[in-house]
């Protein structure tokens, strides 16, 4: 037999570890792909990913071609290892081929390659399509033979082949993604996104102004007492009503008035004129669904109204941006006129502030499912209309009732129960 025949041997079953590295790198780096950043890039006109995009939509045929063309190499390259062991160590070497061949692939064939591929899926995948897709041609007959009998297996365990898998996000998943973006999202915008998905959870009633905190001219007044309103006021509109809120006449923009206060003398019919017809909100209503509502009517302050229309409140297109960008302020606890920090660490809280402030503004997580305010929340805890000096603990949290009055419980001395145990 030639000398060079080992040789031969040895650079074919070199070669053919090549060509498993390659098929084994391209399977990997083509299922590692970021299908949103490939779908991005095929938008901006990259060939290569608009090719390896079109290639994907068959995840069949691509497996097909790579497992195919793996197999045959890697079958070759036994039987290469078979025939080399033989002529150099004789029945020992058909022992032993096996093996050392299977170690050879795992090394540079299988983990080398594929882990490669796992961190740069990009760098193996793009330039592997030129290749791959080629192959497609010669292997035609064999991918429909071997897909053909592997989709009837799937059809026999219940799998439907046709159906493509989808590739949306639900919001809990993009939540994740901008959670896990990291730098490459500034942090501020990361919240702003977040925010924006967290709109679908609150409804407008979570936000509104309170019936009993809403700033509004009273038409029964007398008009010196509503043009002074008018004046002092720091709102653009206010609710025009008759004796009560729940009569409600219209909304006034302030900017109508303005030439009006500059009279000296305004009659109510020339207010009421002004006034434009209130515009209602169920106060269940999702605040993403009331952000695009506003902007349907484009209007900007709603009247809250339950499910007997009783007035609860008003909702404004502000509160709900606020809800997006945050207050205009680094530290909400020290801003707040309802949360005030304590030299010994607790904080004085009043009754009607919202949960949903309070927690955003100390990063808590008091419950925010029934009750809207502290009040409410310890009310309901209670079941009664406490005395002062009263303590209770709800959750991680330890409230004392400093002061009640009116049947509402005006201030909370509030701390979270790991001051105490630091303590």
């Amino acid at each position: 037999m030639d000398s060079s025949y080992p040789a031969l041997l040895a650079g074919a079953i070199f070669v053919l570890i090549l060509l498993s590295a390659f098929f084994s790198s391209s399977e990997t780096g083509m299922v590692a792909l970021n299908r949103y950043r490939l779908r991005h890039l095929a938008r901006q006109g990259n060939r290569a990913a608009i090719r390896v995009e079109k290639m994907l939509k068959r995840p069949d045929q691509l497996l097909g071609v790579i497992l195919i063309g793996n197999n045959f190499v890697n079958n070759a390259a036994a039987t290469l290892a078979t025939l080399l062991g033989l002529y150099l160590f004789g029945e020992l070497g058909t022992a032993l081929a096996p093996v050392a061949i299977t170690i050879l692939m795992l090394i540079f064939a299988e983990v080398t390659p594929k882990t490669f591929a796992a961190l740069r899926p990009e760098k193996i995948a793009f330039p592997a399509s030129l290749i791959l897709r080629p192959l497609y041609i010669p292997f035609t007959p064999l991918i429909w033979l071997v897909n053909g009998i592997g989709n009837a297996l799937l059809k026999l365990l219940g799998v439907n082949t046709e159906k493509q898998r989808s590739d949306h996000l639900s919001a809990e998943e993009l939540r994740t993604v901008v959670n896990e973006a990291g730098g490459l999202i500034p942090e501020t915008h990361q919240r702003m996104l977040l925010s924006i998905l967290d709109l679908e959870k609150a409804t407008v009633e979570d936000i509104m102004i309170p019936r009993n905190e809403m700033v509004g001219i009273d038409i029964e007044e007398d008009v010196g007492d509503i043009i002074e309103t008018l004046r002092s006021s720091q709102h653009t509109r206010l609710p025009v009503y008759r004796g009560d809120p729940g009569n409600m006449v219209g909304i006034l923009h302030l900017r109508k008035m303005t030439r009006l206060l500059l009279r000296e003398e305004i009659n109510k019919a020339e207010i009421i004129q002004h006034a434009v017809e209130p515009y209602y909100v169920p106060e269940g209503t999702p605040l993403h669904q009331q952000l695009i509502n506003f902007q349907n009517v484009k209007r900007r302050i709603g009247v809250v109204v339950d499910e007997y229309g009783d007035v609860l409140g008003l909702i404004t297109l502000e509160d709900i941006l606020e809800e997006i960008v945050g207050e205009f302020t680094t530290d909400l606890a020290a801003s707040s006129d309802e949360i005030h920090p304590q030299e010994d660490g607790s904080l004085v809280i009043d009754g009607t502030a919202h949960l949903r402030d309070i927690n955003k503004a100390l990063n808590w997580e008091l419950p925010t499912d029934g009750p809207k305010t502290l009040n409410g929340l310890i009310l309901e805890h209670l079941e009664n209309i406490p005395d002062s000096n009263t303590s209770l603990r709800i959750g991680d949290y330890l409230l004392e009732i400093m002061q009640v009055k009116d049947n509402m419980v005006k201030a909370v001395r509030a701390r979270h129960i790991s001051m105490l145990k630091n303590q």
